[in-house]
């Protein structure tokens, strides 16, 4: 089973499940000086000052997947060149774990493009995880929609995380993806969760939504009867021949500008005061001084490596560059699973 995150019960009791939208769009609303500094304030209160989590993402099965997700351009739906292939030899990932270990990094994902597992990947998949943790690696998983069975299977292996994504809010989630429900991406989470492993769970910014659609979609996750030990925040990669890739080159004006990506990292911070909220995608495009600005706000872990599954990412030497350059040190040993749950 996976090692599931323990605090003081002080800490659970100041956790706070009930926020209102009200609430959450007060937050953005405030001066940006004044956001910065309560989302810094929370940060040092839960996080070590100036450690950034390391992680590394392989995409282990590329492209092919039925769902028709806008943004994705793994989706058999988009037009894009991506060749879809099968599931990695089992030799291939933990040889790029490894290599990720090497460089640094602390948690090694891997993603698959599936609707769900198929039971025949299962074995091949466990075996991944087995291996991956005996490297001393935190291991995370994204397979798509889970049976409950699956994610206990997944629990055996030791699994440390799973990754789904509730994307945006339930109003525009409609408007993203039509071949799985919002209600589908709960399922799974709850499946993951009564299986004892801890949940990683963010979303997509800059697919043209609105600011309510920002605070309904902080909402859904900070009212989750548990936070997710990780939160992924996504800026949109916009890939020529999917959906929201085509919207906004058509319009550009739709995109997501800097600041309000970091309001958006600096209010996830403040709601989900214990989860690790992640830098994810979108960073390759982002200046240096907005990532410092997220930094501020609360962003305690990012992607590194040159990919992340099948679109450009910043790059190590580039990400060492820019922590030394600011201060940061990587997180070293097990502090993010000391710290990472949000209510165990």
């Amino acid at each position: 089973m996976p090692k599931q995150v323990q605090h003081d019960g002080s800490k659970r009791e100041s956790v706070r499940t009930d926020w209102t939208r009200a609430e959450i769009a007060a937050l953005f609303d405030l001066p940006f000086d004044e956001l910065m500094f309560q989302a810094q304030t929370v940060h040092r209160a839960h996080h070590a000052a100036g450690e950034v989590q390391l992680c590394t993402l392989l995409s282990i099965k590329t492209g092919g997947c039925p769902e028709d997700c806008g943004y994705c351009n793994q989706s058999v739906s988009a037009d894009t060149e991506l060749k879809a292939t099968k599931l990695m030899d089992v030799r291939a990932v933990l040889q790029s774990a490894a290599q990720a270990k090497d460089a640094g990094s602390q948690r090694f994902c891997m993603g698959a493009a599936w609707r769900n597992p198929k039971e025949r990947d299962m074995p091949a998949i466990i075996e991944m995880v087995r291996g991956v943790r005996q490297m001393g690696l935190e291991t995370c998983m994204t397979l798509g929609m889970l049976e409950p069975h699956q994610a206990q299977q997944l629990a055996e292996a030791g699994l440390d995380y799973y990754n789904h994504n509730i994307d945006t809010s339930p109003e525009k989630y409609g408007e993203v993806i039509t071949t799985r429900s919002f209600q589908d991406r709960l399922d799974t989470l709850e499946n993951v969760r009564e299986a004892g492993i801890n949940v990683c769970c963010g979303g997509i910014v800059g697919m043209g939504e609105t600011r309510a659609d920002r605070v309904g979609f902080v909402h859904a996750l900070a009212t989750l009867p548990r936070h997710p030990e990780s939160v992924p925040v996504n800026a949109l990669v916009p890939v020529k021949g999917t959906v929201l890739g085509n919207m906004l080159a058509d319009t550009p004006l739709a995109k997501i500008d800097d600041i309000e990506f970091v309001r958006t990292v600096a209010v996830a911070r403040i709601t989900m005061p214990l989860s690790m909220v992640r830098l994810s995608a979108g960073r390759e495009s982002m200046s240096e001084a907005t990532q410092a600005l997220c930094f501020m706000a609360g962003a305690n872990s990012i992607f590194t490596g040159d990919k992340l599954l099948t679109t450009g990412n910043a790059g190590e030497d580039q990400d060492a560059a820019l922590l030394a350059k600011l201060g940061l040190r990587a997180m070293t040993g097990e502090e993010p699973m000391r710290k990472g749950c949000a209510s165990c």
